[in-house]
């Protein structure tokens, strides 16, 4: 059996789509025979405090549905304190750092980036040992902070940032992107270089569609996930129109955790927004359950960021239901040329409000019939099983 190592900032019990992005690779490779390990910090993500089953531990390994996970220490935070984030990636780069120099890893062993620092220091390390290094890119960093405005072009942070960018992108044997414009930048920098599509494609063992009718019930539109600067959900949730509507037609529900949780949930109770529900974090097979008798899936982001290609297009999607995409890129292509609802311009809320309005006076039957269409079209067009065998023919793993 093939042996194969995965290095990633995050990991189940942790939430969010990074964390079950790789979980997800772990287990279709182990499906193809590969006994798989994953090394990763202390389980903290996204509340930045240290779950209560890994506090006062240094390190921990765990058997995970036959994954091998090796959570190694790190100081948690998500405080908006520059030197207190700064603090808390050293503490697990640290950790990797010493790690990887000493204990034997397998030959193969895939990173993840971003973090930058991470994927560079476990890149220095392991090409030191001349291990064949995948390298899988899902954001594009740091040309994805100057869009976010998290980084200041030109600056020595961003120069920084750019050196490690080339350099692990140099160093890796070859590299698997999320999206088409990843891979567009890599050749960009190293025309050389080897490099394969990997989209973030589901495995929900849904085989049967099994969302539900209800013919006398508001539009559910509903977003599920990370409630970070990156996704802008507070601000869609200020500049939503509902009031012009006719009746009661449309309700939008908000599932998950992150830095906007406490505004999204002040506004909700200040009545601004009476047709916003709230919902908290749920766990994923819950979640999946409470959300059979919703409608459409909306997938916002702050700001067009290139490379990017939200994975809850493909995850709602294979689910069954219609999409209305606010994020630019690659994303809008997907979605239009499979059908698979509403495009609306990257920060432009007088078009998503139109959309919506639209949306309102399409009938509970037609989503219905939108919703069974994109559920068989997604088996075929967003299948993980298939794209992992074709790496692996490729010899990517």
């Amino acid at each position: 059996m093939k042996e194969i190592l995965i290095i990633s900032n995050y990991y189940p019990p942790e939430k969010g789509a990074a964390a079950n992005r790789i979980e997800q690779l772990a287990l279709k490779l182990h499906q193809n025979n590969y006994k798989v390990s994953v090394l990763c910090p202390l389980g903290n993500y996204p509340k930045g405090e240290l779950f209560p089953e890994y506090k006062g531990k240094f390190s921990v390994t765990e058997n995970r549905d036959n994954i091998i996970v090796k959570r190694l220490w790190i100081y948690p935070s998500v405080s908006k304190n520059l030197i207190v984030r700064i603090l808390s990636v050293l503490s697990f780069s640290m950790s990797l750092f010493f790690y990887l120099l000493f204990k034997k890893t397998p030959k193969k062993v895939v990173v993840q980036s971003p973090p930058l620092l991470l994927s560079f220091i476990s890149i220095f390390v392991l090409s030191l040992k001349n291990k064949k290094i995948i390298l899988n890119i899902s954001d594009l960093w740091p040309l994805a902070a100057i869009e976010l405005k998290a980084l200041k072009k030109g600056s020595l942070s961003h120069k920084f940032s750019l050196f490690l960018e080339r350099f692990i992108y140099k160093k890796s044997t070859l590299i698997i992107g999320q999206s088409n414009e990843i891979i567009t930048h890599v050749k960009s920098l190293f025309p050389n270089k080897k490099c394969y599509l990997y989209r973030n494609f589901p495995d929900h063992k849904v085989e049967n569609f099994d969302l539900k009718f209800e013919e006398n019930q508001p539009i559910k539109i509903f977003y599920a996930g990370l409630l970070g600067i990156a996704q802008g959900v507070l601000e869609l949730c200020e500049k939503i129109d509902f009031n012009s509507l006719e009746n009661d037609k449309i309700e939008l529900h908000i599932f998950g955790d992150g830095a906007e949780k406490s505004e999204i949930e002040a506004l909700i109770s200040s009545k601004k927004q009476h047709k916003i529900f709230f919902h908290g974090m749920m766990e994923r097979k819950d979640l999946h359950e409470t959300l059979k008798t919703f409608d459409i899936a909306i997938v916002p982001l702050k700001t067009r960021i290139y490379g990017s290609v939200p994975s809850k297009i493909f995850e709602y999607g294979a689910l069954g239901f219609p999409i209305l995409y606010f994020g630019g890129g690659e994303g809008e292509s997907i979605v239009e040329e499979n059908k698979m609802g509403w495009v609306a311009s990257v920060e432009d809320y007088t078009e998503l409000n139109n959309k919506i309005q639209l949306i309102s006076k399409t009938s509970k039957l037609e989503l219905f019939g939108m919703k069974e269409r994109i559920f068989r079209e997604s088996q075929i067009n967003f299948n993980l099983d298939l794209q992992m065998k074709s790496l692996i023919n490729e010899d990517v793993f």
